[in-house]
């Protein structure tokens, strides 16, 4: 059973927020066919009350959030692919590793509608969605785009694909419309639901994208992390010049912050079974000397460490992802630094880049003599899934962008939010992925040795293996009014590196975006600055909507306290009007 959406009829009291009688007007005139003007809505309709931009699992639930709070919403996506990373491959719910009677909301609808219809194809999962335990849940992602578009449908959401952002135009600090390349839309309230924070960037708000030192908010996780083994080859060629997949020389300060950035990959739907595989495409121009490092580290290490993670997915399936705890994987190292700030040209090259290097990646694996005739033959036998991504030729069409673009908001989240201080007074979800960070660099020393480096291996209780649950506060997604006051980034959110590390997850941004897009709905209903929105009006309409705000019973934070024995647990008191600025 999904969980009901507002009513629009104002006689329903206990379940409909008031509404403007401008909007009461407008939601009637949308019902007849008609917009305020009395002119016919269609699907050249430019303007909403709340205009998405980005339709990551950020922002179609954004987009959903506001749309069942009655606001006409507008979800413009620069691609032609809808639902981000949850249509795009990933099929593997990592949910396993949180407190999953905290994730409700559109979360909880988007699986157990996933669930129901694989049961109305007589189809029966090893897991149920309505039971909170840590099972495995995983799906196919053309299933996910059919529950995705099916939801976006019912809510009355206005998709449109091939808007890539040009620009915004303002009035103050207000964005009054944005520029795309197909298109001017206009709207009271804005909501930046891409990965990258690309239309926060536009808008003029602050940004960052740098790793933080351990000095700048006292994080034991910033700066250099270097949990991995020191691999024992050389990494220079015979004229002393780093070899290909080294990113640096020299390991440098453990403790300073650079502008390095978490590895990008695809997450690519396979199957070994021939009914439904399709040959894995060979790559252009392959050159296996691309690989001499990884042939050394084979040569030398084994062969162990030098795969990609295989995640079971219905119907002989599997989720290939980049392997967090391998030396080499479908991760390309270095390739995405320039990715936030490249233009649609400038991206389109990086993400051929990285298709290029994953299929000359699984090429070399299949067919180098320096590996086993097992793991060869192993490798040989997986194949794309004729029935996925038909119209991308198989090859996922979306690129795992882990992290990009991060705010610098009203509040900014740290490590001590994630790991110690779990309490917030203006929660607007309860997040709980470990904090986790890919591969940043890999660096040659000179004198011998190859290092990867950045990688934060899970930080999460044990043996539950689920990460340590805190709020996400309101502010996280509030840019600093006097920058821009009536938009809203629940992706790209005002947080360091490593609290992104943790925040960087589809459970935790769709909760965080279907906030959003009910704080956009409110904000636009009463013509209020987002910043000015009061919480004790925000907080019950994101309970009605399914949001769990309450942190679990008996919890404990990394430090071993459990909040409640002295107090601890009790939200504290929150001002009306402008939530209290943060750190």
């Amino acid at each position: 059973m999904s969980i009901p959406r507002p009513s629009r009829n104002l006689t329903n009291a206990p379940t409909a927020r008031p509404f403007s009688a401008a909007r009461s007007i407008g939601l009637f005139l949308m019902i007849c066919g008609l917009s305020l003007s009395g002119a016919p809505v269609s699907r050249g309709q430019t303007n909403a009350d709340v205009i998405v931009y980005g339709s990551t699992p950020g922002g179609y639930c954004a987009a959903i959030g506001a749309a069942r709070e009655g606001a006409s919403v507008i979800l413009l996506e620069p691609t032609t692919h809808v639902g981000g990373m949850n249509t795009g491959g990933l099929s593997f719910s990592d949910s396993d590793q949180m407190y999953r009677e905290q994730l409700m909301g559109l979360f909880h609808e988007w699986h157990l509608r996933i669930q129901q219809d694989y049961e109305k194809r007589g189809i029966t999962l090893p897991y149920d969605v309505n039971v909170k335990n840590l099972a495995t849940w995983s799906y196919e992602a053309h299933v996910a785009q059919r529950v995705t578009d099916a939801m976006l449908a019912e809510a009355g959401v206005k998709v449109l694909t091939e808007r890539y952002l040009k620009s915004v135009t303002r009035s103050g600090p207000r964005i009054t419309g944005i520029v795309t390349s197909n298109g001017t839309f206009t709207g009271r309230i804005f909501i930046d639901g891409s990965y990258e924070g690309d239309l926060m960037a536009a808008a003029g708000v602050s940004w960052r994208i740098d790793r933080e030192s351990r000095a700048e908010f006292g994080e034991s996780y910033a700066g250099r992390q270097y949990p991995k083994a020191l691999m024992n080859i050389n990494g220079f060629d015979d004229q002393g010049k780093p070899l290909p997949l080294i990113t640096a020389v020299g390991k440098g300060p453990d403790e300073i912050g650079d502008d390095e950035l978490m590895v990008y990959s695809y997450r690519i739907p396979m199957t070994k079974n021939a009914a439904n595989k399709v040959a894995m495409p060979a790559p252009a121009n392959y050159d296996p000397a691309r690989f001499e490092l990884v042939r050394r580290f084979v040569k030398r290490h084994g062969e162990g460490k030098v795969n990609f993670s295989y995640l079971p997915v219905p119907n002989d399936k599997i989720d290939a992802n980049n392997a967090i705890g391998s030396q080499f994987s479908i991760g390309l190292v270095g390739g995405a630094k320039e990715w936030a700030e490249a233009d649609q040209a400038g991206r389109a090259a990086i993400l051929e880049a990285h298709k290029q290097y994953t299929l000359e990646f699984i090429h070399f694996m299949k067919t180098d003599p320096v590996f086993s005739q097992k793991r060869r033959d192993d490798i040989a036998g997986w194949g794309l899934c004729a029935d996925e991504f038909v119209a991308y030729g198989h090859f996922p069409p979306q690129l795992y962008v882990r992290a990009s673009r991060r705010m610098k908001g009203i509040y900014v989240m740290t490590q001590a939010d994630i790991l110690e201080n779990p309490v917030k007074p203006d929660p607007i979800m309860v997040a709980s992925f470990p904090l986790d960070s890919h591969d940043c660099r890999r660096v040659a020393i000179k004198g011998g040795g190859v290092i990867n480096e950045g990688t934060i291996f899970p930080v999460r209780q044990m043996p539950e293996r689920i990460g340590y649950p805190h709020h996400v506060p309101y502010r996280a997604i509030l840019p600093q009014a006097t920058e821009c006051d009536n938009l809203l980034v629940p992706v790209a959110l005002s947080c360091t590196h490593v609290a992104m590390s943790s925040l960087r997850i589809e459970a935790t941004w769709m909760l965080i975006g279907q906030s959003a897009g009910i704080a956009a709905a409110l904000a636009a209903d009463e013509d209020v600055a987002v910043q000015d929105l009061p919480y004790a009006t925000l907080k019950p309409r994101l309970e009605a909507q399914g949001q769990v705000l309450t942190l679990p019973k008996g919890f404990k934070t990394a430090k071993g306290a459990v909040p409640g024995k002295s107090g601890g647990d009790k939200t504290p008191p929150v001002p009306a009007g402008r939530p209290p600025k943060g750190n």
